[in-house]
């Protein structure tokens, strides 16, 4: 019983936690516009590293 309680109790802060974490990422970005430009940066720089790890 007080491993079902642990369980319960172990998925609530984690839950809480990501919730906080998608709060926080959100509220750096005041638009739409502004997320897409994020999302974009972060894509063009995962683009970047692949185009370094190429073996040919």
């Amino acid at each position: 019983m007080n491993k079902i309680v642990a369980l319960i109790a172990l998925k609530a802060v984690f839950l809480g936690a990501l919730a906080t974490g998608v709060a926080l990422s959100m509220s750096g970005c005041n638009t739409m516009q502004g997320l897409g430009k994020d999302v974009s940066k972060l894509g063009d720089k995962i683009e970047q590293k692949a185009d370094e790890k190429k073996k040919y």
